[in-house]
């Protein structure tokens, strides 16, 4: 089997960028999608779209598991290909006062002496609304199962790339300032707690495993009563087209975000921050609706 590739950017710089001494207090307006049963058990669903304003003061962004490499080349590659958009989005959203929570899972030892990192370690402990979980598994009390078959790891690769663990810090595509935390626990709901955070928004991969289930992720801040969007542009599924329900990669990660947002949470794009048309793979060629 090939061997994966290497992302060649291994190191994060630290940037103490202009974004962070920028004008904060603004507030985010959000054009939000999700979908709502038209009547009880008919499984038969509608969009609807709102526009939310949240203060940017009270609002976090979690950026889950964007690592430098991944044991999928495929999956390594549209992390790669979607970086640049989330780097900038990360910046116009701190730039307005939003607080930046970097979630490598299973790499804070390449942080353990910055700043960011010893900023979550120093969060005080918060009493949560419910108790807090190491990984949130799939709800069958408010969702259903997830619309595709991920069991083969979702590796869309052929032939199907070796397993491992080739992740070492977060990819240094996506910048980490001043004042920005690090953590992969439920360090990041003291954070929140202690800032007064009610709002989150939640970027990264992947949509159908660590977006919903890691401690600082969507299910568990549901779970928390914070108010929260997934960036539906800006995430990817471990999907592959060679599994149920036999689609190809793009409507698979379009399933699962259907998914949330019947079941979870909406969703928003990159768009009510950047402008202009949201963020596609330049492989996702289908006209779908989920964009």
């Amino acid at each position: 089997m090939p061997k994966i590739c290497a992302l060649a950017a291994t190191f994060v710089f630290f940037a103490a960028s202009s974004d962070f001494a920028a004008p904060s207090g603004k507030s985010l307006v959000l054009h939000t999608r999700n979908r709502v049963e038209t009547a009880k058990g008919s499984g038969e669903w509608k969009v609807v779209e709102k526009t939310a304003t949240w203060d940017a003061n009270k609002t976090a962004v979690i950026i889950c598991d964007m690592w430098n490499q991944h044991w999928c080349k495929g999956a390594t590659e549209r992390v790669a290909e979607m970086a640049p958009r989330m780097n900038e989005v990360v910046k116009a959203a701190r730039r307005r006062g939003a607080f930046i929570i970097h979630c490598p899972s299973g790499v804070l030892d390449f942080y353990k002496d910055t700043p960011q990192r010893k900023l979550a370690q120093s969060a005080l402990k918060a009493t949560p609304k419910v108790p807090l979980q190491g990984w949130c598994k799939l709800d069958p009390t408010r969702e259903a199962p997830l619309p595709i078959d991920d069991s083969d790891g979702g590796c869309d690769d052929e032939p199907k790339c070796p397993g491992g663990s080739p992740w070492k810090s977060q990819i240094a595509t996506i910048e980490i300032a001043d004042g920005d935390a690090i953590t992969d626990s439920d360090e990041a709901y003291n954070l929140m707690q202690q800032r007064g955070i009610d709002n989150v928004i939640v970027m990264g991969v992947h949509v159908n495993m660590c977006v919903l289930g890691r401690p600082f992720s969507i299910r568990q801040m549901i779970y928390q009563g914070k108010n929260v969007l997934l960036m539906r542009d800006l995430t990817d599924a471990m999907y592959n087209s060679r599994a149920k329900p036999f689609v190809n990669h793009f409507r698979g990660n379009e399933l699962v975000i259907e998914h949330i947002e019947k079941y979870w949470c909406p969703s928003i794009t990159s768009a009510d921050f950047l402008g202009g048309a949201p963020f596609r793979f330049k492989s996702d060629t289908a006209a779908t609706a989920s964009r």
